[in-house]
C-alpha cells in the first residue's frame, strides 16, 4: 500500500527515465500516505491511443467519476 498504476500513451522509456520517475512518484506518495519507500509500487501501462477512451476514460473516469481527485481536461487547454 499503496499501488500507483500510470496509464499513458505509449511511448519509449530508458531505464533512467523510468528510475527518476519511480523515484519522484514514490517521494510524493509517501510524503502525502505518510508511509515508506518499500510500500509503494508503480506501474505503466501503455494504452493505444485509439483503444483510449474505451480502455481508460470510461471505466477509469466515466464510470468511476467519484474517485478521481483530479478531473482530465483533454481539450488540452
Amino acid at each position: 500500500m499503496p499501488h500507483v498504476n500510470i496509464k499513458h500513451f505509449p511511448r519509449d522509456f530508458t531505464s533512467e527515465q523510468k528510475k527518476q520517475l519511480a523515484e519522484a512518484v514514490t517521494m510524493v506518495v509517501t510524503e502525502h500516505f505518510d508511509t515508506y519507500e518499500g510500500a509503494v509500487s508503480i506501474a505503466l501501462e501503455p494504452v493505444a491511443v485509439h483503444d483510449w477512451n474505451e480502455a481508460v476514460t470510461v471505466p477509469a473516469t466515466t464510470e468511476r467519476q467519484h474517485l478521481l481527485i483530479k478531473e482530465p481536461n483533454y481539450r488540452n487547454d
